[in-house]
């Protein structure tokens, strides 16, 4: 039976690639705009200068480090308590598919609409995932 330690992994695999994409597009952007850093600037301030589509990829790595933080913990928690729940990983997937695509919808045309849905259907993912995987271990 595959491990929940797959979908962690490719979540947190997924997560160093729009990191990747936001430096690919925000280091030439701050080169573009002759952004000077300055340390003394309110937080995000100098940021927001840059162009929407650049920044889009930046929060959206912010809200791969948010939200999914939960997701590791529960996956984990069950692998660790061996489980092998075809329902689980099923849900662990699903969570994991639907971070992905709210990452594209964001990085690519943030619909926040759209945005909206998919992060309200990975939440309910992730209620299941940890309400079902906790009384599965409970119930041991």
């Amino acid at each position: 039976m595959p491990s929940l330690v797959v979908p962690v992994l490719a979540l947190a695999a997924w997560t160093q690639l729009v990191l990747l994409w936001m430096y690919a597009l925000r280091l030439p952007a701050i080169r573009r705009v002759g952004l000077k850093l300055d340390s003394t600037a309110p937080r995000g301030a100098q940021m927001a200068t840059l162009p929407p589509h650049v920044r889009w990829k930046s929060d959206n790595y912010t809200h791969l480090t948010e939200h999914p933080t939960v997701f590791y913990a529960v996956a984990l928690a069950l692998a660790l308590a061996g489980d092998t729940s075809p329902t689980h990983l099923a849900l662990a997937w699903a969570y994991v598919g639907l971070r992905v695509v709210h990452s594209l919808v964001q990085g690519l045309v943030n619909h926040i609409p759209t945005r909206f849905v998919l992060f309200a259907l990975s939440a309910l993912v992730l209620i299941a995932l940890t309400t079902s995987g906790g009384l599965a271990v409970v119930s041991r």
